[in-house]
């Protein structure tokens, strides 16, 4: 993507901060816009020395789960295990479990990280969530095709799924608490999405899923998650599937909403709607892979740039190189703090609420949409100090 070069030169941070403004949008594609302006002062948050726990801050009203990587469950990354011992009573494997990981080849599965992750949430007697069994990315080509490299036909696609479904939920039976049977599955107003699954299968391959996992092991709580689902169209997709899915009896126990925000969007009443409307289903409703996008757009700045070409990423897009400034930690912490406000006074409805990672320093947004960046969307900066954020969510639970 290219973009143009216009008048405005914001590549000297400090007067972005002091002089200019910043425009900020979250990842989550909403095209609301709001201008913001460092005030003089600052509440940076009353940053203590040492936080109270969030799960134990949280305890009674929803679980606070953690999506950990391969570096942090071997225990490569020291610093980072008091903190998650401390803060969180549930894990999820962000890569992990997907299928492109654990089972590479036809005839290959890879138990080695999944087994330590398993392992590693035992040990913490956390809530373990598997993530994800069916899925159109992170996915080999194999899947699709024989050994000629031909398109499978549908009873043929059904059995490779029921095989890794049997194979990877079988192994971990009675151990993981919960499975992401299928991911993203739906579009943002056209109904389902246009995978291999839905094109080889068709719809029921939703159901089959559900039945196969259920089969694996009946003790497993079993859900769909997907990404943007305050949007209305897509919330009515989900709703319809979930339907669909509780006439035909197939069991399914939840809906995982992704929370990739922004500073400005999507707005309380947005994500409230969703939330309402999932736990009229009579299933559990759970914000999962929580992160705060503090970035600009590609889309709001005026900048010749090419991610493609290897050019260092121009200040415009990448304001924060050298931590993130008073003024963002408090409109950072102000957005976290209106989140969990909403989150505990849906409480009933809400059984988890999972951040996408742990620190700033392991966060996947540092790559996307544009690589090579410096975001800081998460509760812990990238010395793994605890940022205003946190404090913030910690005094909700308090009120």
């Amino acid at each position: 993507m290219i973009f143009s070069k216009g008048n405005l030169d914001l590549s000297n941070i400090k007067a972005v901060a002091m002089l200019l403004v910043v425009l900020l949008v979250g990842c989550d594609n909403s095209t609301n816009t709001v201008i913001y302006e460092p005030d003089e002062e600052v509440d940076n948050g009353g940053v203590q020395e040492e936080p109270a726990s969030l799960s134990g801050a949280y305890e009674g009203t929803f679980k606070i789960g953690v999506a950990l990587n391969s570096s942090q469950v071997y225990g490569n990354q020291p610093e980072a295990i008091p903190l998650i011992n401390k803060h969180f009573n549930s894990a999820t494997p962000e890569n992990l479990l997907k299928w492109t990981s654990i089972h590479p080849q036809p005839n290959q599965y890879t138990f080695d990280g999944p087994d330590t992750f398993v392992e590693f949430a035992e040990q913490r007697d956390m809530f373990i969530v598997g993530h994800t069994l069916v899925w159109h990315s992170q996915i080999p080509d194999w899947t699709f095709v024989d050994e000629n490299g031909d398109e499978l036909g549908r009873e043929a696609l059904l059995q490779r799924m029921k095989d890794h479904i049997d194979t990877v939920v079988g192994r971990y039976k009675g151990r993981v608490d919960a499975w992401d049977v299928v991911n993203e599955a739906a579009t943002w107003s056209d109904g389902l999405r246009q995978s291999k699954w839905l094109e080889i299968i068709g719809e029921d391959y939703l159901d089959k899923a559900f039945q196969y996992a259920h089969e694996a092991d009946p003790g497993a709580e079993l859900y769909y998650n997907d990404y943007n689902l305050w949007a209305s169209g897509k919330r009515q997709t989900v709703v319809d599937m979930v339907k669909r899915l509780q006439e035909n009896n197939i069991p399914i126990h939840g809906i995982g909403m992704q929370a990739h925000y922004g500073i400005n969007g999507p707005s309380i009443e947005e994500i409230e709607a969703s939330i309402l409307a999932f736990s009229e289903l009579g299933v559990k409703v759970m914000i999962t892979e929580l992160d705060v996008n503090v970035l600009p757009s590609e889309n709001e700045v005026d900048v010749d740039y090419d991610p493609d070409s290897g050019e260092p990423v121009p200040s415009e897009l990448n304001p924060f190189t050298n931590g993130l400034p008073d003024y963002m930690q408090q409109i950072l912490k102000d957005r976290y703090v209106e989140l969990f406000e909403l989150f505990k006074k849906q409480q009933d409805k809400i059984d988890r609420v999972t951040l996408w990672g742990l620190d700033d320093g392991n966060t996947w947004l540092n790559g996307f949409p544009i690589p090579n960046r410096t975001n800081h969307p998460l509760l812990f900066d990238r010395n793994y100090e605890p940022k205003p954020a946190l404090f913030g969510i910690l005094e909700v639970a308090e009120d």
